[in-house]
Formats: C-alpha cells, sequence, structure tokens
C-alpha cells in the first residue's frame, strides 16, 4: 500500500497502556528515541500490537512543528532532535527536511517561521509531534 504520509519511519511497540476508548503505544525508532502515539483501543487490538511488535509510525508533515533549542513547559512528548538537511521554500508555506536517527522527517510549516527561526541546512532542531498526530501501521 503506497501512502501520502512523506514521514514513516519503522520501529518496535515497547509498550501499550489501555484507556476506556484510547492507549497509548510507546515505540522505540530504529534510531534509538522512543515516541509516543495515542490512538484507538479498537485499533490497537485490530491491529494486533503489544511489546515487541513491528510498526511503522505515520506523521503527516503539516504535523510537525520545529523548534531551535529546548521547550520547557510544553505537553508535547514527542521531541526528536535532529539537523536540517533541506528548506524549500514557496509562496506562504516552507518543506524543511530533517534527518533524525533512524530516519528523516519533513516538516510543513510556514515561509514566515523559516525566516524568524533563521532555518537552513545545517541548523540543528527539535521536531515537536502531538501523541494524537501519530498513527501507526503495523508491519
Amino acid at each position: 500500500m503506497s501512502l501520502s504520509i512523506r514521514n514513516q519511519i519503522p520501529g518496535t511497540v515497547v509498550s501499550v497502556t489501555p484507556g476506556e476508548v484510547m492507549a497509548t503505544v510507546k515505540v522505540r525508532l530504529y534510531g534509538g528515541q522512543e515516541i509516543t502515539a495515542a490512538i484507538t483501543l479498537e485499533a490497537v487490538k485490530e491491529l494486533g500490537l503489544a511489546a515487541g511488535s513491528s510498526v511503522r509510525t505515520l506523521i503527516k508533515s503539516t504535523e510537525v512543528a520545529l523548534a531551535t533549542g529546548a521547550i520547557e513547559g510544553l505537553s508535547i512528548r514527542n521531541r526528536i532532535p535532529g539537523t536540517i538537511t533541506e528548506v524549500t521554500t514557496g509562496g506562504a508555506m516552507a518543506g524543511v527536511k530533517v534527518t533524525v536517527a533512524g530516519g528523516e522527517l519533513t516538516a510543513a510549516i510556514t515561509k514566515d517561521a523559516v525566516t524568524d527561526l533563521g532555518l537552513a541546512a545545517g541548523s540543528s532542531v527539535i521536531a515537536l509531534i502531538k501523541s494524537t498526530e501519530i498513527s501507526l501501521a503495523s508491519v
């Protein structure tokens, strides 16, 4: 199956914490960092997710925010450090490719944000992704 979602990073489920309707699934990406996905309990069951399951994390580029340094007092749990490899700007928006351990992420952000943050190839950034914006696919 082909998907339009550019950000697809493989990993292994570390733990599943079920709730009434939703579950949090911790995934260790192949680069070593851990991220958390909040998905429905029904999806956990349908995909057969448990510790040790191989998965692919799926993240739309519009759901990836970038920070140029550590941020305190933020509810976003998924903070993945990386280095910008490419910035492509258009009239209003920009695509920023970030190499992270074990893969690559693309962030779709405003052109103004690129300018204001001084983003360029070689810049260190932290990709910020809400757990509710991460989907999982079984492998």
